[in-house]
């Protein structure tokens, strides 16, 4: 596993060691106890969610004020641009933002603490996104941002608008918005 420092050092990407060749590949997608050696911290995963998107299709930036979720996410198919926004008002990084491409060839996974928002842009016809989390899904607690507050000025690949959710279309801006201490 080869893990690469982003420019908020606390979220990570994350490369598995890949065995390929001409019949396919394998590789271990998560192990925890590899995981925690790599990366220093040791996590409970509580739940796995799979979602398909179509091409153009932008989820989020959502967040849980309360009851946090740190998120390991992977795409199984196709390729998505993947975005963390720190939202720690203690944080040197508060509202910065950092984007990688996730796809069903580079294998890659991002680490998303707790306290950040996440969201992703579907990049390919559609795709299949895998995240493993380490609280438990509370849509009482859950929280929206702005794809495209110019506070945080995420640049995201987009050709034409994104095709949002209601809920997502309602995002507020990050000066409007519940953040963490």
């Amino acid at each position: 596993m080869n893990i690469i420092p982003t420019a908020i050092p606390d979220v990570l990407i994350i490369e598995p060691k890949v065995f390929g060749d001409a019949r396919g590949f394998f590789f271990e997608s998560f192990n925890q106890r590899v995981f925690n050696q790599a990366t220093g911290l040791d996590l409970p995963f509580v739940q796995d969610n799979h979602s398909r998107s179509a091409k153009g299709v932008l989820r989020g930036l959502h967040y849980q004020l309360k009851q946090p979720q740190g998120k390991l996410v992977r795409v199984v198919r196709g390729s998505v641009f993947d975005v963390a926004v720190d939202l720690r008002k203690s944080s040197p990084h508060f509202g910065k933002w950092v984007g990688v491409e996730l796809s069903e060839h580079n294998h890659r996974q991002m680490w998303v603490p707790a306290g950040f928002a996440h969201g992703f842009l579907v990049t390919s016809e559609s795709a299949d996104f895998l995240y493993k989390t380490t609280d438990y899904y509370a849509p009482e607690h859950e929280r929206c941002i702005a794809w495209d507050d110019p506070a945080i000025g995420i640049q995201w690949p987009l050709e034409g608008t994104p095709s949002l959710s209601a809920k997502d279309q309602q995002g507020l801006l990050l000066a409007q918005a519940e953040v963490y201490a």
